[in-house]
């Protein structure tokens, strides 16, 4: 015999995918095992597939994905027959180079697909994340004040002007032994633009005032300071609410515009 007929270039590719049945699968080994110029192209094939795989992550083939490449295939451009002569080793390697390139971009995009939907569910996964550290961190919050409302033991003190007028009120409950403080204030006097309201913590054994957080009124006059970061276990003897620069102060300036002294 003269003349051997050689595997469809789409049977070699969906051989080096392992994509055929079983008995096209047996037969096209067979051939292959005898042809050696079916079997240096699905040598290529076959390292081709090999590196795409090491450059992507796996993934399982999609549904159909086997019909979608054989169409693939059968649509581009090719020879008038699949079947050619052992002595047109040349025009073969060409058409089986084309199927080479046609099954990396069919790979290629499955692969890209599936990184895109793997990156878009990690982000909306840490999105997630996110959301429910800060709803964790509200929580904690809004516990801690609740805490500090209803502790039998809070000290409760109302701040009024020292002027004999008294218009502005404020208010405070504080657990000392948490460091706890909530203060709310009402009908305060608008404040220039470079100042702020400053509360302070007057220590009853004699030490510096402590500062207790800044502050600024609405258009109502009404503010608040909730949870502010003060010392654990400092016994108060008194509150006070000074008028600071807008960064605040490290001590008291005088006057003492809000006052309340701290009941056992």
């Amino acid at each position: 015999m003269t003349e051997q007929q050689h595997t469809a270039q789409e049977e070699l590719a969906l051989f080096a995918l392992q994509a055929l049945p079983k008995a096209e699968q047996d037969a096209v080994r067979a051939h292959v095992a005898e042809c050696s110029v079916c079997r240096e192209e699905l040598a290529r094939l076959q390292g081709d597939v090999a590196l795409l795989a090491l450059s992507v992550e796996q993934h399982p083939l999609p549904a159909g994905a086997r019909e979608r490449l054989l169409e693939r295939i059968a649509n581009q451009p090719q020879s008038a027959s699949n079947v050619v002569h052992i002595e047109s080793g040349k025009t073969a390697k060409k058409i089986y180079s084309s199927v080479s390139w046609s099954l990396a971009a069919a790979l290629l995009i499955f692969s890209v697909g599936s990184l895109l939907k793997v990156g878009q569910l990690n982000m909306k996964i840490q999105q997630q994340a996110e959301q429910l550290k800060q709803q964790e961190q509200d929580t904690a919050q809004a516990t801690r004040a609740l805490d500090v409302l209803t502790a039998k033991n809070a000290q409760h003190i109302t701040l009024t002007s020292a002027q004999a007028h008294p218009e502005p009120e404020g208010r405070a409950v504080y657990l000392a032994s948490t460091g706890g403080l909530i203060f709310q204030a009402s009908h305060l006097d608008p404040l220039p633009a470079d100042k702020t309201y400053e509360l302070w913590v007057i220590p009853a054994d004699g030490k510096a005032p402590i500062p207790a957080g800044l502050f600024k009124p609405d258009a109502t006059g009404s503010a608040s300071v909730v949870l502010p970061q003060i010392p654990v276990g400092v016994r108060a003897k008194a509150f006070g609410v000074t008028m600071e620069a807008a960064q605040g102060s490290k001590t008291p300036t005088l006057p003492i515009l809000l006052a309340g002294a701290a009941g056992e």
